[in-house]
């Protein structure tokens, strides 16, 4: 296990129930098992991330079992790529452990693997270690990764943000990074409740420098949700903040909801040096 001081990014040593730099930097490890290494000069609001409500709302949604084709897809890729010997592997934006437990229990089971969760809301974090005790979990921000350069296999970033910069930093030659995007139609069905002109999504890939595309794969199904679950789904997504009350009142009073999932996953490999890379 191995972090790096977000402040002056000089390794940090666990002392008991601390870790602490040389420049005598200490976080608090808290009673759950996660780390806090987002300093207050870091946070761009008084509690960033996800409120404690849009993480129950996703808890739900997610334990009746709707992405577990998405889980078990992403588990499978890595179980792929990734060696049986040990190996270290990051999930940036992780929330509350979903597919980053299911990422460790498969990896761990043929042979050592460290798995790391990450994410900026610390009530997420908080739920992710109280619940899953085979993933080391930080609160931390993804444009400043608390970890020393090459440390990690792979890294998993499902929506979440993070600059290929630092990416490349952590990720060590030839590792792999697995992107998860909405697909063209991932849930048309809301955006049709919330928007006069329903547009499909971007399949455009990003612009990744020192990494070169060489996997894509699409995963679409069909779900019926029940007038919880949808109402569930929507609160765990963007479309929550434009979604108007009669638009809530339609998902409480419609007792199937059928919506279309879409995701697009991209596997990227880490080339030697930002510029060799072939951008796709």
């Amino acid at each position: 296990m191995s972090y790096q001081c977000p402040l002056c990014h000089s390794p940090l040593h666990q002392e008991a129930s601390l870790w602490r730099c040389s420049n005598r930097h200490q976080f608090d490890r808290a009673k759950e098992g996660y780390v806090n290494l987002l300093p207050v000069q870091h946070k761009r609001s008084r509690q960033p991330g996800d409120s404690a409500d849009m993480m129950l709302a996703r808890r739900e949604f997610l334990d009746a079992g709707h992405y577990q084709p998405l889980q078990q897809k992403v588990g499978d890729i890595f179980s792929r790529i990734l060696p049986p010997t040990a190996t270290s592997v990051l999930d940036i934006g992780c929330g509350e452990g979903y597919y980053t437990h299911a990422v460790a229990a498969k990896l761990q089971a043929r042979g050592e693997a460290e798995v790391y969760g990450l994410d900026v809301s610390k009530v997420a974090v908080r739920y992710g270690a109280r619940r899953y005790h085979n993933v080391e979990f930080c609160v931390a921000s993804s444009h400043r990764l608390p970890f020393p350069d090459a440390q990690f296999d792979a890294v998993l970033r499902i929506y979440a943000p993070c600059k290929a910069k630092e990416l490349f930093r952590v990720v060590k030659e030839n590792g792999y990074v697995l992107t998860v995007t909405p697909g063209p139609r991932h849930l048309i069905q809301f955006k049709a409740l919330i928007y006069q002109d329903v547009k499909l999504h971007d399949e455009t890939p990003e612009q990744m420098e020192g990494f070169e595309m060489i996997e894509q794969h699409a995963l679409n199904y069909p779900m019926q949700l029940n007038s919880e679950e949808s109402a569930a789904l929507l609160q765990m997504t963007p479309f929550a903040w434009r979604a108007r009350p009669e638009v809530w009142g339609v998902l409480a009073t419609t007792p199937q909801f059928d919506c279309e999932t879409d995701f697009t996953l991209r596997l990227w490999q880490r080339r030697a040096t930002p510029e060799a890379t072939a951008l796709p």
